[in-house]
């Protein structure tokens, strides 16, 4: 060797630099370890809370899996605290004329994830039929 002194492994800083920090009492060990953990932090996303119209695609997804059949309408859409609860409309027979079909309401219940927890059928009826509380 020419006598000059080779760096190997990690970078030094310069004396007047170690000086000035240990006197903050931080140490350039220190300093690597806080920005490592702040990149490993900012390569890390919080995980992402399903949307409502995500969890209607998710809703619809899983019933047409289970069903069969797509799904007319979408009735409800409520957030809970562990998910969302989606009613949906699904035609269940056709018939003509069309006001002669029958309709089924659906609760689909997703967790966070948009998997499913439970679904059932809430009702069925004509689609000539008014529903609510006058008659």
């Amino acid at each position: 060797m020419d006598g000059s002194t080779q760096r190997r492994g990690r970078y030094r800083e310069s004396p007047h630099r170690d000086a000035a920090n240990r006197e903050n009492g931080t140490s350039p060990d220190d300093r690597n370890g806080r920005a490592d953990h702040n990149r490993r932090d900012a390569g890390r996303r919080a995980p992402q809370r399903l949307t409502g119209t995500q969890a209607v695609q998710q809703a619809r997804r899983h019933l047409i899996d289970l069903l069969g059949k797509d799904c007319e309408s979408v009735s409800s859409l409520v957030r809970g605290p562990d998910g969302w609860n989606v009613t949906v409309e699904i035609v269940e027979l056709e018939r003509i004329p069309q006001s002669t079909d029958i309709l089924a309401s659906y609760l689909v219940e997703l967790d966070e994830d948009g998997e499913l927890i439970s679904y059932q059928r809430l009702q069925r009826y004509l689609r000539n039929q008014a529903s609510g509380g006058e008659e």
